[in-house]
């Protein structure tokens, strides 16, 4: 699956720990975007009707919608694992 759809919702104050880029750590074109994020949260305000995306600065993750995952669970489709952000 190829998400374009990029969303910034992340709400820096609800996740266990993020870090971002400094000006010490030598990347400059990476300076104040996520580093690493861990228990990820998201601000459901910020994502509005949208339901599959992945969120701004933290690509790695794809976030879908309840109603896609139950979409996707009903005809059994394996490979995926779903954690509430």
């Amino acid at each position: 699956m190829n998400v374009l759809r990029v969303v910034k919702c992340i709400d820096d104050a609800a996740c266990e720990e993020v870090n971002h880029w400094t000006p010490e750590d030598g990347v400059p074109e990476k300076t104040g975007q996520y580093f690493s994020v861990y228990g990820l949260r998201i601000d459901p305000t910020q994502v509005g009707g949208v339901h599959l995306f992945r969120p701004w600065g933290w690509e790695i993750a794809l976030i879908v919608s309840e109603s896609i995952k139950e979409a996707m669970q009903r005809p059994g489709v394996t490979g995926a694992r779903f954690e509430e952000v």
